[in-house]
C-alpha cells in the first residue's frame, strides 16, 4: 500500500533524468504537505546536472553516496558522504558525479513552489558558465 506519509523506496519506482535517475521524497503530487519538497538524486559516473538557478528557492544538497563535485558560482568543492552545501536563492549552480560509483544526494528546496514543488532556470550555454567547467 502506498502512503504520502511513509516514502518507501519499494513503493515507486525512480524517474529517469539525463544524470541518472531521481525519486520524489516529497513536493506537492506525490506526498500531503504542499511546504516541503525534497528529492534523491542519483548521478552515475560521467554525468551531472549543468549550471542552473532556482531564482526562488534556497536548496541545501546532502551527499549520501559517492563523491560530488558541486559549483556554487565559479567556485568547486569535491564533497564526500555526509557533506552538505547550502545554495542561497538566485545563486548558479551545478552538480557532477566525480567518482567512478553512483553519486547519491538529497536535495531539499525552501520554499516549495508551483505543483511540482520547485522551479529550475538553465544557465548552462550562457557565458560565463558554458566554459566554466572546461576551464577548471
Amino acid at each position: 500500500m502506498t502512503s504520502s506519509i511513509f516514502r518507501l523506496v519499494r513503493d515507486g519506482a525512480p524517474e529517469t533524468a539525463p544524470f541518472g535517475a531521481l525519486r520524489w521524497i516529497s513536493h506537492p503530487p506525490s506526498a500531503g504537505p504542499r511546504t516541503l519538497t525534497a528529492l534523491e538524486a542519483v548521478i552515475v559516473p560521467g554525468q551531472g546536472h549543468p549550471f542552473h538557478v532556482h531564482p526562488e528557492q534556497d536548496e541545501i544538497i546532502l551527499v549520501v553516496a559517492g563523491q560530488l563535485e558541486q559549483w556554487v558560482e565559479d567556485e568547486k568543492r569535491l564533497l564526500e558522504p555526509g557533506d552538505a552545501v547550502v545554495i542561497p536563492m538566485g545563486t548558479v549552480h551545478a552538480s557532477f558525479n566525480a567518482g567512478d560509483d553512483d553519486l547519491r544526494m538529497i536535495a531539499t528546496f525552501a520554499p516549495s513552489i508551483g505543483d511540482v514543488g520547485f522551479t529550475m532556470v538553465d544557465v548552462a550555454e550562457e557565458a560565463p558558465w558554458a566554459g566554466l567547467r572546461r576551464q577548471a
